[in-house]
Formats: structure tokens, C-alpha cells, sequence
């Protein structure tokens, strides 16, 4: 009789103590992503460029607040951006620089993947790049991630608007290359 009553008396145990977890989230809800960290964009007041590009940003999820600053080289200084990689407009968003009209596709994934780095750069202003429209003229350009640990040059991060190719990105580890 014992061994009748010990199975029985378990699964009733286990089943008056279980507690049911919560079931998954499905639809809209559950593929709502976290929104971005919010992205600090130092611009000096005269350049209408900046201003679209932090425009851009905000129309794709981004939370920016502008600062106009006069004196943006003491800026790009400060936050230590090369020379080489300047642009006219630096941000800040979760630890790392942003220089000039990146993406905002090449920020999500910077966000995403972490690199060691100080962060990414669009070297001057290529027509086509965020906040850089101009009709249909494009310039192909390159998104450099900057300051990379253990690497003594920018190394490629995504090239955009190549003649004959789709916009990709470079895949991590990738040779490093000067500007």
C-alpha cells in the first residue's frame, strides 16, 4: 500500500506546490525593444548639416538633446576625437563618441556589439550621409570605429553607398586601415 500511496501523494505534492511561470509575451509587446541611451549632440549654431543629422536621429528612436557650442574643436579635443576623423558635429551616447553624419544602423550595432573603443567617426561631410542629403547625390564613405584597444589605426566599421553594392557592414576583427 505504501508504495501505491508515496507516488501518488508526490505528484499531488508537486502539484499543489508548483507555481505555473508566467507565460511568454507574444505580439507587439514582447518585440518592443529597449530604447536607445540618450545621444548628446554638440553642434555649433550655424551649421544647418548638424542639425538635420540630430533630426535623423530622433526619427529613428533616438532620444538627442543639442548643445550648441561655439567653440566645437575644444569639444572634439576633449573627447578625444583625431584630427584626421573630424567631422562638424561630435555627440555622445552610452560612453562612446559619435563624429560627424553616422548612421543611425552603425550606432544601434555599436550599442549592441560594445566594442573597446571611444567610437565611431564619418571623417568630413560625404553628400548622401545622414543630414548631408542633397537631391540623389551620393558619395561612398566609410563608418571608421576609432580608438580601438591594442589597434594604432581606425579600423573599418561599415561602408555605405558603394557604386554597384548594397550598404554593409564590416564584419568584427576586420583590418584596421588609415585614414
Amino acid at each position: 500500500m505504501t508504495r501505491l500511496l508515496t507516488p501518488l501523494l508526490l505528484l499531488l505534492l508537486s502539484a499543489c506546490g508548483a507555481e505555473q511561470a508566467p507565460a511568454p509575451q507574444q505580439g507587439a509587446a514582447a518585440q518592443k525593444a529597449e530604447p536607445p541611451p540618450p545621444l548628446v549632440v554638440y553642434k555649433s549654431p550655424t551649421c544647418g548639416c548638424c542639425g538635420a543629422w540630430a533630426e535623423y536621429m530622433q526619427a529613428e528612436g533616438f532620444t538627442v538633446e543639442v548643445v550648441e557650442e561655439p567653440q566645437i574643436n575644444k569639444v572634439k579635443a576633449r573627447l578625444g576625437v583625431p584630427a584626421e576623423l573630424g567631422s562638424c558635429h561630435t555627440a555622445t551616447i552610452d560612453g562612446y563618441v559619435i563624429e560627424g553624419h553616422v548612421p543611425a544602423e552603425d550606432v544601434r550595432r555599436l550599442l549592441r556589439e560594445r566594442p573597446a573603443a571611444a567610437g565611431l567617426a564619418v571623417p568630413g561631410m560625404p553628400l548622401g550621409s545622414p543630414g548631408m542629403e542633397v537631391g540623389d547625390r551620393r558619395q561612398p564613405y566609410t563608418v571608421w570605429l576609432y580608438g580601438v584597444e591594442g589597434a594604432s589605426e581606425p579600423q573599418a566599421w561599415a561602408q555605405h553607398q558603394q557604386p554597384g553594392q548594397t550598404d554593409q557592414s564590416v564584419p568584427a576583427g576586420a583590418e584596421g586601415r588609415a585614414v
